[in-house]
C-alpha cells in the first residue's frame, strides 16, 4: 500500500469534492453548449456536411477527406520505413565506432534531435530546390519527418542495446564473433523486444507529424480542412471531425504498441521451467548404479 486507507471523514470529503467537480464541469459543458448555440455554431448548415449524409456536401466532403487520410498514411509510412533503417543504421555505427571517432555521428543527430520538425519540412522544400534537387511536395515531407525521427529512433536503438547485461557483448567475444557479429546475431534481436513499445509510439508520433505537410502546400487532411472551411464555413466542426479521425488512428496505434509489449514479456506455457520436485533421502544412491557411500 502506498497510502493509508480513507477513513470516514475522508471518504465523505472525497465524495464532496468529486459531486462538486462534476457539477462544475457539467456547468460548464452547459455553458460551452449554450454560447455555441448562441453563435449558431449547432445548426444543420454547420454539422449536416459532417454527420448528415442526406446532406449535399456530405459525400463529397468525406470522400476527399478519406483520399486526404490516405495521403497522410502514405507520408507515415514512407517515413516511418525509412527513418526506421536510417535510425538503426546511425544507432549501430555509433557503437561500433571507436570514442575518438563517434562525434562525426554524435553531431549531426544532436543537430536534428534539437531541430523542430516543421523547421526540417519547410528546410527540405526551400533549400533542396535551390540545390537542384526537384521532387514532388511528398518527398520533401517525407525527408523532413526522416532527418528529425531517424535520429530519435536512433537513441531508441541505441539505448535498447544499451540496456542488455554487458555479459552479452562479452559472452559474443569470448566465441570469436565480432562486433557486428554481435550486434546483428545477439544484441539487436533481444534490444527488440526492450525497444518496440518505444518504437511503436515514435511511429504515433510519425503519423501526427504528417499533418505539418500544410506548410509546404502538401495536401493532406488539415491541408484539405483548410480549403473546404473556405466553402463550407464550418471550421469548428470540420477541425473536431479530423481531430476525431486522429485520435482514434493514434489510439488504435498506442494500444498496439501495449498489445506488443504484452506479446514480447507473455510467458509462454511451453517455455515454463517446471520446478524441481524431487528430494533426496539420506542414504539415498545419487546416481543410478552407485551407493551412498561412493563407487
Amino acid at each position: 500500500m502506498l497510502y493509508d486507507r480513507p477513513g470516514p471523514r475522508t471518504r465523505k470529503r472525497i465524495l464532496a469534492v468529486s459531486i462538486i467537480v462534476s457539477l462544475a464541469l457539467a456547468t460548464l459543458v452547459i455553458l460551452v453548449i449554450y454560447r455555441l448555440a448562441a453563435q449558431g455554431q449547432l445548426t444543420e448548415e454547420k454539422w449536416g456536411p459532417v454527420v448528415n449524409p442526406a446532406n449535399p456536401f456530405f459525400v463529397a466532403l468525406w470522400a476527399n477527406l478519406g483520399l486526404a487520410m490516405l495521403r497522410n498514411g502514405e507520408a507515415a509510412v514512407l517515413a516511418m520505413v525509412s527513418s526506421l533503417l536510417l535510425g538503426a543504421v546511425l544507432a549501430v555505427t555509433r557503437i561500433s565506432l571507436p570514442r575518438w571517432g563517434r562525434w562525426s555521428v554524435v553531431a549531426p543527430m544532436e543537430f536534428f534531435r534539437g531541430l523542430p520538425v516543421v523547421i526540417a519540412i519547410f528546410f527540405a522544400a526551400r533549400v533542396l530546390p535551390e540545390l537542384g534537387v526537384s521532387l514532388p511536395l511528398l518527398w520533401y515531407l517525407v525527408i523532413g519527418l526522416t532527418a528529425y525521427n531517424s535520429v530519435i529512433i536512433a537513441e531508441i536503438v541505441r539505448a535498447g542495446i544499451a540496456s542488455l547485461p554487458r555479459g552479452q557483448a562479452e559472452a559474443a567475444a569470448a566465441i570469436g564473433l565480432t562486433r557486428g557479429q554481435a550486434l546483428r546475431l545477439i544484441l539487436v534481436p533481444q534490444a527488440v523486444r526492450v525497444m518496440l513499445p518505444a518504437l511503436i509510439s515514435q511511429l504515433v508520433v510519425i503519423f501526427k507529424d504528417t499533418s505539418l505537410g500544410f506548410v509546404i502546400q502538401y495536401v493532406e487532411a488539415v491541408r484539405f480542412v483548410g480549403i473546404a472551411i473556405q466553402q463550407l464555413r464550418n471550421p469548428l466542426q470540420l477541425y473536431l471531425a479530423i481531430g476525431v479521425i486522429f485520435i482514434l488512428i493514434n489510439y488504435g496505434l498506442s494500444r498496439l504498441a501495449v498489445w506488443a509489449e504484452w506479446r514480447l514479456t507473455r510467458v509462454r506455457p511451453g517455455a515454463v521451467v517446471p520446478k524441481a520436485t524431487t528430494t533426496l533421502t539420506p542414504g539415498e544412491p545419487i546416481l543410478a548404479g552407485t551407493s551412498a557411500a561412493g563407487g
